[in-house]
């Protein structure tokens, strides 16, 4: 998927349109702190693009170690 150009352009559309479907989701929960919808959007911005990150040093290491790890290490690398 991520080596050919109509999968991945699937997959990145869906990923949008799943992004979208979770922003109210999330605002729900983030009413009282006073997050604006642009700061929710980026909130999901980013647990998505760890999770892509995750995937393609995963696949890069041929589905060697834990995903989740992976992904939990993106995370930890953005919140700094």
């Amino acid at each position: 998927m991520h080596h050919t150009d109509s999968l991945r352009a699937a997959y990145l559309g869906k990923r949008v349109r799943c992004q979208e479907e979770l922003l109210p989701l999330l605002e729900a929960r983030l009413t009282p702190s006073r997050t604006d919808r642009g700061q929710a959007r980026a909130i999901v911005a980013t647990a998505f693009a760890c999770f892509d990150a995750g995937t393609a040093t995963w696949l890069e290491g041929n589905g060697q170690g834990d995903i989740l790890d992976l992904y939990d290490q993106g995370l930890a690398a953005v919140r700094g």
